[in-house]
């Protein structure tokens, strides 16, 4: 069976779980507190990651693949989830997929996600409240750049979901936690909605 190397709280692993889900495939997971630093151990840094973060998708003959984008390509490859390149049409909609997944770690995840960090999981707001309306600024940019692609829109790429759609849903549906009205952002609401209500959605949090 697959190993996750997971946190419950953090969206770049939710965005693996939620496609495991999807894929109706069974997975091993195994909880860490980065808090506390049990992914910068010697035991960890040398077996699982060297760069010291999850998630980490263990496979059977015990490989370890880190970072969340780079799971979800390999575990989506043939499905729906990932266009296939067997055309133009598919590798433009392959490259479009790989387009969004480097909009989400370079532009959305470094504002969104560290402005929730911040306000619900740091602990100390108050020791980020200098930082925090530049991130804020910039992930309102992020998503502004998402309404307008979806204007007319129902998915990122084609017409159904794909991981494009995976990996900006996991930290823009908690966007509230990082201080974002996502009420100015109708397009985005609706999309959020249509995620949710596919066949297999799981939530974030466990307890869900």
């Amino acid at each position: 069976m697959l190993r996750l190397h997971d946190n419950a709280s953090s969206g770049n692993a939710y965005k693996v779980r939620l496609l495991l889900a999807h894929l109706g495939t069974a997975v091993e997971r195994i909880e860490y507190n980065t808090d506390a630093g049990t992914t910068r151990t010697a035991e960890f840094l040398r077996d699982t990651n060297l760069n010291g973060r999850v998630p980490v998708l263990q496979l059977e003959d015990g490989r370890c693949l880190p970072e969340s984008n780079a799971i979800l390509w390999y575990l989506a490859e043939g499905t729906p989830y990932l266009p296939g390149a067997t055309d133009e049409q598919g590798r433009w909609q392959r490259a479009q997929v790989l387009q969004w997944m480097f909009f989400e770690q370079y532009d959305h995840e470094p504002a969104v996600a560290v402005a929730r960090f911040w306000l619900a999981y740091s602990g100390r707001p108050e020791a980020f409240a200098d930082r925090l309306p530049e991130r804020q600024a910039a992930g309102n940019r992020a998503l502004a750049a998402m309404e307008r692609h979806l204007d007319g829109r129902e998915w990122f790429v084609g017409s159904g979901m794909t991981l494009a759609d995976i990996v900006l849903y996991a930290y823009t549906h908690v966007a509230g936690e990082g201080g974002f009205d996502l009420a100015q952002y109708p397009a985005i609401e609706v999309w959020l909605a249509r995620v949710a209500a596919q066949p297999g959605h799981i939530p974030l949090s466990l307890q869900g």
